[in-house]
């Protein structure tokens, strides 16, 4: 999210870069921050909760269902998503892959992978359905990508970037630039960041100057939120949490207790359709709840059903390539059926 030498003020054109388009930003695998708004949280789960009457939870559900597009013969290639992965290099071919190949599965018509030169042939032989630029490591990276900016609807920020100096100087790695300078992303209320726990306590400490009292995580969740300008997050755990510092919504759909690499990535890329869904439906679709919630409510749930789906087929032995097989059928329950 940060451009070359001597060009500081692409920092935050990188991070914001999609705004100027009117693209939403899925960022993954990073970490968050935020501020308290208000005592009163709202919970929309699965699982039932004793202060929420059952029908909230058909009613999330619902909203995720409203914001699917239909898909029509008047359609044409590109109208129902076109989205980006940046990340990938030598070391890290799977992560832009399983990300990539989720948003594709899940409904987008075209989805690009923006990755290392040594990376693209890797990322390419996963699959032919998947645009690869191999531009990560290169001076002009920046430039490269940007160009395509006005073909996207969104971006997904993260899988896979590793460490390499080129590739640092040309993206930096989204939880670092995040935790060294949230001003990268402060107030761009389309972001959306997917922390896993450990991402979360390092996020909130360097934001909030104080050590995260996960005895209260949903309180915590609100603050580091507002603290970032109401940046939507998902806190990946348990239960997956979700903010915009407004909201607190709780997906607990049953998944499983296998926990392999590569799940994040599936939930990033999803989302990322997703999000661009959520903000292309008319307003009453959404029922007044902030498109960010709704798009990355139907991403963890997506992700807990492709889990549990592939785990009661394979056991220990599941993969995330086992849940990449599961999307459609995963989809179709939850949001066709």
């Amino acid at each position: 999210m940060a451009a070359g030498s001597g060009s500081g003020s692409r920092a935050a054109g990188w991070a914001r870069g999609t705004l100027i388009r009117g693209a939403v930003v899925a960022l993954a695998s990073f970490t968050a921050a935020l501020y308290c708004l208000r005592t009163e949280v709202l919970h929309r789960a699965f699982s039932f909760h004793s202060h929420r009457n059952s029908g909230s939870m058909d009613e999330t559900l619902q909203l995720v269902r409203n914001i699917v597009p239909p898909l029509t013969a008047e359609k044409h290639k590109g109208q129902d998503g076109r989205i980006a992965v940046i990340g990938g290099c030598s070391e890290y071919t799977g992560a832009p892959y399983f990300a990539a190949i989720a948003s594709l599965k899940a409904g987008a018509d075209l989805v690009h992978v923006f990755c290392t030169t040594d990376a693209a042939p890797i990322i390419k032989s996963y699959s032919p359905n998947l645009i690869v630029h191999p531009v990560l490591d290169k001076n002009t990276a920046v430039d490269e990508i940007v160009r395509w900016f006005p073909a996207l609807h969104a971006m997904v920020i993260g899988p896979g970037l590793g460490r390499d100096e080129m590739v640092q100087q040309n993206t930096k790695d989204g939880l670092w630039v995040i935790t060294q300078e949230p001003t990268v992303i402060q107030g761009y209320t389309k972001a959306i960041l997917t922390p896993n726990v450990v991402e979360f306590g390092r996020l909130y400490t360097a934001v909030m100057e104080t050590p995260v009292d996960m005895e209260n995580e949903p309180e915590a969740l609100l603050k580091l939120s507002r603290a970032l300008g109401n940046v939507t997050i998902v806190q990946k755990g348990r239960h997956d949490l979700i903010s915009d510092g407004t909201t607190v919504l709780v997906c607990s759909l049953e998944g499983s207790g296998r926990r392999c690499g590569g799940q994040g990535d599936l939930l990033s890329g999803s989302l990322g359709l997703m999000a661009h869904w959520a903000f292309a439906a008319a307003k009453e679709k959404t029922d007044g709840i902030n498109p960010t919630l709704v798009a990355a409510f139907g991403a963890c749930a997506l992700t807990r059903q492709c889990n549990n789906q592939a785990f009661q087929k394979h056991h220990r032995s599941m993969t995330t390539s086992d849940m990449i097989a599961e999307i459609s059928t995963a989809f179709h329950k939850l949001f066709e059926s």
